[in-house]
């Protein structure tokens, strides 16, 4: 082969190569202008879950617990009432019957 054959195979060799290199970067080029400009949703996103959710379920259970404390007391209240008022109707029933016997 002599060096004209030589050098004009080189110079198709680099001409292909470089057209390859040109596809490739321009595929390349391509892919990042994509991902730069990929379409965005413009649909309304869920309310992203917060972490709150031990801290409202302490909430409810401390609040139900003093409501059962109340409810607890209140019927103590209501049992002491009743103790006293038996107490009171006895002995005014025991004064009544003195009363009476006196007559």
């Amino acid at each position: 082969m002599s060096d004209l054959s030589k050098a004009s195979q080189e110079a198709i060799d680099a001409a292909r190569q470089s057209d390859q290199y040109a596809v490739i970067l321009a595929a390349v080029t391509a892919a990042q202008q994509t991902q730069q400009h990929a379409p965005t949703c413009h649909h309304p996103q869920p309310a992203a879950r917060t972490s709150g959710g031990a801290a409202k379920w302490l909430a409810i259970g401390m609040g139900g617990s003093a409501l059962l404390l109340a409810v607890a007391v209140s019927a103590i209240a209501v049992a002491i009432s009743a103790v006293a008022l038996t107490i009171c109707v006895l002995i005014l029933r025991s004064v009544w019957q003195d009363i009476r016997k006196g007559d």
